[in-house]
This record gives C-alpha cells, sequence and structure tokens, in this order.
C-alpha cells in the first residue's frame, strides 16, 4: 500500500515540512469522498487511477498525476495494479498552484524528486530535504495540464444527462434524443453545455469514451471488449478515436506507460 511515517498526519497537518510525500503499490482500491488541509499530488506510475470531485472527473494514467488543490472534497480508484506516490504541499505554497483539479504530465525532474520526498523519515530539519520541496513546488507549478478530465455541467437536465452518460457511456442516443429525453432543446443542449464544460456535447461525449476505456484497458479488459461496450460498430474506428484523443493506439499508449 502507500506508505507514509507516523511521524506527520499528511492530510489535515499543515506544519512541518513544505512537502511530505509517500510511495507505494495498490490494487482496485478505492476511497470515500474525503478533503486535506495541503495540497495533493498523486502520481501515477503503473495502471490508471480516477478521481472524482464535484467539479469532475480526471483519469490518472502511468507517468501522469493529479493535482487537487487544499480542502477540495475528492474520492479515488485505482484501476487495476497501481504503483504511484502522492506529496502534500502545505497550502500557503498553493497560492501559486494551480486552483482547480487538473491531470499533469509529469517531468522526469519531478518524478525522481517525488520519490527521494518519500523516503523522508523525519519531519526534523534536512537541508537536502527542504531544497527538494522548493524545487517539487516550481516543477508542479510549471506543469501544463491536459485533457485528461471530464468538467461536469451545473444545470439540472445536463447534469441528468451527463450521468447517464457516466453510467452508461456506450448508449447511442443523439443529441436530438438526448436534448427530448431531458426537456430542453436541441440548441439549448448545445449551448448550455458549451457554456457550462467549456466543450461541445459531442467532444464530452468523445473524452467521457476515451477516458472510461482507460480505466477499462487498465483493469485488462480486451480492446475489441471496449470498443463494443462503449458502442462503436468496430474495434477499428475506436483505435482511430483513442488515437485522436490521445495521439497513440491503446496498445502504443500502455506499452509506453508501462
Amino acid at each position: 500500500m502507500l506508505h507514509h511515517g507516523p511521524w506527520l498526519d499528511l492530510h489535515d497537518d499543515d506544519g512541518g515540512p513544505l512537502v511530505v510525500g509517500r510511495a507505494g503499490t495498490e490494487a482496485d482500491h478505492d476511497t470515500a469522498p474525503h478533503r486535506h488541509v495541503r495540497g495533493q499530488l498523486i502520481g501515477c506510475g503503473r495502471g490508471v487511477l480516477s478521481v472524482g470531485t464535484d467539479a469532475g472527473n480526471w483519469v490518472v494514467p502511468a507517468r501522469h498525476a493529479v493535482w487537487i488543490p487544499p480542502r477540495e472534497q475528492h474520492a479515488a480508484r485505482m484501476h487495476g495494479a497501481f504503483t504511484g506516490w502522492s506529496l502534500y504541499v502545505a497550502s500557503p505554497a498553493c497560492d501559486a498552484l494551480p486552483a482547480v483539479p487538473c491531470t499533469l504530465s509529469v517531468t522526469p525532474l519531478l518524478w525522481e524528486a517525488a520519490l527521494r520526498c518519500a523516503g523522508r523519515t523525519s519531519a526534523g530539519p534536512d537541508a537536502a530535504q527542504d531544497r527538494l520541496a522548493v524545487v517539487i513546488v516550481d516543477e508542479i507549478r510549471g506543469l501544463t495540464p491536459q485533457p485528461l478530465g471530464l468538467p461536469m455541467p451545473h444545470d439540472a437536465r445536463l447534469l441528468r444527462i451527463a450521468r447517464a452518460l457516466l453510467a452508461a457511456p456506450g448508449e447511442r442516443r443523439s443529441l436530438v434524443d438526448w436534448a427530448a429525453w431531458a426537456g430542453l432543446s436541441d440548441r439549448s443542449l448545445s449551448r448550455r453545455f458549451v457554456a457550462e464544460t467549456s466543450l461541445s456535447f459531442t467532444a464530452w461525449v468523445q473524452r467521457a469514451r476515451v477516458l472510461r476505456s482507460l480505466e477499462w484497458l487498465a483493469e485488462g479488459q480486451p480492446v475489441t471488449q471496449v470498443a463494443l461496450d462503449l458502442g462503436y460498430d468496430s474495434v477499428s474506428a475506436f483505435i482511430a478515436m483513442f488515437k485522436r484523443q490521445l495521439g497513440r493506439t491503446p496498445a502504443t499508449y500502455f506499452d509506453r506507460n508501462a
């Protein structure tokens, strides 16, 4: 499991070192909704992690991390064998970091620094670790958010549609059908979805499907089964969509992120 020393309550103590961490391995583990006083960066070395907040859902494949600002309620689920680390950043230092949750691609420097930080065993003075913590905060500040988040709408009717699609991502109703199902016009659905999520309805559905496919593939489901469960007519159509969204085919993506 992800380990941390008994010398500091990582979740609720804003004192002590600027950055503290832990690292380890879990498998198919869920955490209930909770929040921390500190900001949290969760890095994934193997497997896939999904994190949900009131604002949306984020998926974290290998060599990526998810940033969760201080006091942001969130829940997490690990898909398949998961190896990774968590860094907890003192809230005063989070003012210069992202104000909303986001998935980030981790630099090699940050990756190695996180592992070194996770090995800290004492809250006492440690000049080398304290210098490393400053580097870690600087690296987080310079990372670019990745398109691996799924913002949720706020309008009750749009939220009903979004939740239905998350529960059944293979549902093949058209925009017109979804609008009628939720009791609003198709034009209103299109306009409101962009206004509330910054994504068109079609783009939102495609992202929901590709993020769900990452979870299922990490759990070991075959590409063919994933394609069918997501409502695609053929495996090639699914692979083409996956490549458009993430730049690589599923096989290449998981091979490079192994």
